[in-house]
């Protein structure tokens, strides 16, 4: 039970009863069903886990039939590549090292509810089918989602409440430790941060105590046996004898390149596998394996032991950084953030209203005006691999920049351009996802797009040993592989506005959390003051090649009008002035929105609309077309899409017997509106008003 009443119950046994485990989550009206299988055998050559995760939400959770040719549900989208990966991320720690056996955990949505958001469940469902088997499975573990509404934590919030939250985290843990953290907030304090993964965790705790009590019901505490290494504990300890002195003294080079240093531990085991006999009958691929494990202990040692790192740094020093802006001429704004070996050249596009990202997703549908896309080439690790799109990682790793960023965007209001930014990382050796997250931010005041305050951000990482433990500032790539902590924090300088975190070891007290956050926030203000030495706020203008834009509202009835029937009078308004118009109803409002790429064409089309949209007034002068001519005086268009009646006796001072003769339709006529009737609405013109009256003439003289 949640700490606002609302139950969550676990059934198992019913559905999908041919998996290793199954189990039917259920909040409110939403219903997740979660299967695991494992393979009895490693996978062959494997020396790692191979475990897949996917979450699938089916559109007839929600009463809605897929969009599309095909009208099913396709591959995963990147919501739910997202989501799948936060429960990758949190239950693959606690697979034992030494389990190869291929794995696949399913989530799928099969009813759905707003009120109960199926994104901060999925990882206790797969859990609790993990806790229902016999694999090897060192859980359990949970997931919630922790909101701050109005100065409010909630756990589990509904969607309205999640809209309104200035903190949204999803955090991952065990009964003992946080494993996982993912969220947003609206510039927070450190402290409140820390608040709030302790409150999820204490959610998660019953949670895990819940699904404890299920595995003991369904008697699944025995585990399954496995074998899926090979070892040699005799040339484990030759070989750490012979290489860890080598190993560590190469560690102690303090070697900056990454390629160089990788060269030189290469060297060491290449020299002693190029010596052994052909006949040798040693496992080379157990060298291989134990001579990795000697280099992770070494570079872990060195940094304990000496508190220097691979590359020469203390613990909390940053490496070398410069950036620039206005690199691309033709983008509409650009820059290039490099920190160490890391390097994002990223672009911002403005788009219009007609560029927005459509949704269509059984929880979610609508439009996103705010877009970012990250791209990994394999030339920026050195590496040759075949460009098929984005994959899971890209996906992650942009979303995380996307979501540090969008909280400095100023509101919908205030911009009324789609904006898509997108990074290319041309170097990688560390936290590529942060290098993303300044080179956009200098994009966007590049372009002259008004954020709030510039960000930064940083990867943080731990050593730990014994009680013994080290905080490491911007990490490279070699100790996010050899640390225990892959910690990401973004903000500005009033506060964080994302994070994300992997622990891959136990017992991480919150004391040490907040050391980590702390240091965090020393990094990332220094980044943020390199970066201001670039650009320190947004240009005052968009580039002269950027498109124009004006918004403005309507009365919902005159949409129509400049609509036009058939769309006719819009059309002729874009394709006459080369401006792009955009017209929406929203709260009873009509919302007009104008691009164009240059000043006269935004000109052109804001006359045309204003003239449409204009009310009339009384008083006021018009240049006016007669429509028609009738025997009591002449109709005048005096506004588009207003006529009124200019009166016989209204068009000359001297009296007019007929009509015949005084005007021609179609002739330009200058007009004063005199009244508008109130209970008709029709209006009454006069052009007399606006010529000279003639002198009275003078009687003649009597006799």
């Amino acid at each position: 039970m949640l700490p606002d009443g609302r139950k969550i119950t676990i059934e198992t046994g019913k559905l999908a009863r041919q998996a290793d485990g199954s189990v039917v989550l259920r909040m409110d009206d939403t219903m997740l069903l979660a299967t695991v299988v494992s393979n009895k055998e490693g996978k062959e050559g494997a020396d790692f886990l191979p475990l897949s995760v996917d979450y699938q939400e089916k559109f007839a959770s929600m009463g809605k039939i897929p969009g599309g040719f095909l009208r099913r549900e396709g591959k995963l989208s990147d919501y739910e590549v997202l989501i799948s990966r936060l429960v990758d991320r949190a239950i693959r720690p606690l697979f034992p090292s030494d389990y190869h056996a291929e794995t696949q955990v399913n989530i799928q949505l099969i009813s759905g509810d707003s009120k109960a958001l199926p994104d901060a469940l999925a990882a206790f469902a797969a859990s609790a089918a993990l806790s229902v088997t016999d694999i090897p499975f060192q859980g359990p573990i949970s997931e919630v989602r922790v909101a701050r509404v109005e100065g409010q934590y909630i756990i589990n919030p509904t969607l309205e409440q999640k809209e309104k939250a200035d903190l949204d985290l999803i955090v991952a843990a065990s009964i003992e430790n946080i494993l996982m953290v993912e969220g947003e907030s609206k510039e927070v304090s450190e402290d409140d941060m820390l608040e709030a993964l302790k409150l999820a965790h204490d959610a998660i705790k019953k949670q895990c105590e819940l699904q404890l009590e299920l595995t003991r019901e369904t008697g699944k505490t025995q585990k399954r046996t496995y074998n899926h290494e090979n070892n040699d504990e005799a040339l484990r300890e030759e070989l750490n004898k012979l290489f860890y002195d080598k190993v560590y003294a190469v560690a102690k080079l303090q070697t900056p390149n990454k390629q160089k240093r990788a060269d030189l531990f290469s060297e060491i085991v290449d020299s002693y596998l190029n010596a052994l006999p052909e006949d040798s009958t040693i496992d080379k691929d157990l060298v291989k394996r134990y001579y990795h494990d000697i280099q992770k202990k070494a570079s872990r040692d060195l940094v304990l032991n000496e508190r220097v790192r691979l590359d020469g740094r203390k613990t909390n020093e940053i490496r070398s950084i410069w950036s620039e802006v206005d690199y691309l001429p033709s983008a509409h704004g650009s820059a290039i953030f490099t920190r160490g070996e890391t390097q994002s050249l990223s672009t911002v596009t403005l788009g219009t209203k007609l560029d927005e990202q459509l949704i269509d997703g059984a929880m979610f549908s609508g439009s996103n005006k705010f877009i970012l896309h990250y791209n990994f080439p394999s030339f920026s690790t050195g590496e040759i691999k075949p460009n098929r799109g984005p994959g899971r990682r890209e996906i992650g790793h942009g979303n995380l920049a996307y979501r540090s960023l969008k909280q400095v965007l100023p509101s919908d209001t205030e911009n009324p351009y789609t904006i898509r930014v997108v990074s290319d990382i041309l170097e990688s050796n560390g936290s590529s996802s942060m290098a993303t997250v300044c080179a956009g931010s200098l994009a966007l005041m590049d372009a002259g797009v008004q954020i709030k305050s510039p960000v930064s951000g940083i990867a943080m990482g731990m050593i730990s040993d014994k009680g013994r433990y080290a905080i490491l500032s911007d990490i490279l790539g070699d100790e996010d592989h050899l640390g225990d902590m892959d910690f990401k924090v973004t903000g500005t300088e009033k506060g964080i506005t994302g994070c994300q975190m992997d622990l891959k070891v136990d017992g991480l007290t919150y004391e040490v959390l907040k050391e980590a956050l702390l240091q965090a926030k020393e990094g990332r203000l220094h980044i943020l003051n390199e970066m201001k030495k670039t650009l320190a706020a947004s240009r005052g203008d968009l580039k002269p090649h950027a498109p124009r834009a004006f918004s403005m509202t309507i009365d919902k009835e005159l949409i129509g009008a400049v609509i036009g029937p058939g769309g006719k009078i819009i059309q002729d308004i874009q394709n006459t002035s080369g401006a792009t118009v955009v017209i929406e109803e929203k709260d009873k409002r009509g919302y007009v929105s104008v691009f164009a790429t240059n000043q006269a064409s935004m000109d052109m089309a804001l006359k045309r609309i204003r003239a449409i949209v204009a009310m009339p007034e009384v008083g006021q002068v018009y240049d006016g077309v007669v429509k028609s001519i009738m025997p009591f005086g002449a109709f005048v268009e005096f506004m588009p899409g207003k006529d009124g009646l200019l009166h016989i006796s209204e068009i000359k001072w001297e009296r007019l017997e007929t009509m015949d003769g005084v005007m021609e339709v179609g002739e330009e006529v200058k007009v004063k509106l005199v009244e508008i009737d109130k209970k008709t609405g029709k209006f009454r013109l006069s052009r007399k008003v606006l010529i000279p009256k003639p002198p009275r003439k003078e009687e003649p003289a009597q006799a």
